[in-house]
């Protein structure tokens, strides 16, 4: 549902530190050094006021639209195929995600759910709540990217 590059995963990373809301320890894992983060006192402070404070819109962010945008500069034989590609990996992605929703359904009826303590309840609840809009975006996504499709199609004749 959200993806991040390296380098701004790093950046992130970076400022967590710089201001005290995170910290680290060496550890070796394998014969490797690795980081192990965690939250500090301070960053626990921050996250509950960020997540206790209203949702804020970010806007729309679908950086595969400007592939569409700039479409009219491909050439023409190749259109249906780039959009057939993408439909295609769409699928795939909705596939995972509608899994995981399924797989929420069943346990929200199991005892194991049952029997947890209100707040991991509500956590599970919210977290599930997220993915399935994630299900809902991507269904929409392919619905929207198959009319495309079918427009191109009839464009094109």
């Amino acid at each position: 549902m959200y993806s991040s590059s390296t380098g701004s995963i790093q950046a992130a990373l970076k400022k967590l530190l710089n201001n005290g809301f995170i910290d680290y320890n060496d550890i070796q894992e394998n014969g490797k050094k690795k980081k192990e983060y965690f939250i500090t006192e301070a960053g626990r402070k921050e996250f509950n006021k960020w997540i206790n404070s209203p949702v804020e819109s970010s806007g729309i962010k679908c950086p595969e639209l400007t592939k569409i945008y700039f479409m009219g500069f491909t050439e023409e034989d190749i259109r249906p195929e780039i959009i057939h590609k993408y439909i295609e990996e769409l699928r795939n992605k909705y596939k995972a995600i509608k899994l995981i929703c399924d797989e929420s359904v069943e346990f929200f009826r199991s005892d194991a759910y049952r029997n947890l303590e209100k707040q991991a309840k509500d956590i599970i609840f919210y977290q599930f709540t997220a993915a399935r809009f994630g299900r809902d975006l991507m269904s929409f996504t392919i619905n929207w990217y198959e009319n495309l499709s079918d427009e191109i199609r009839s464009y094109d004749e």
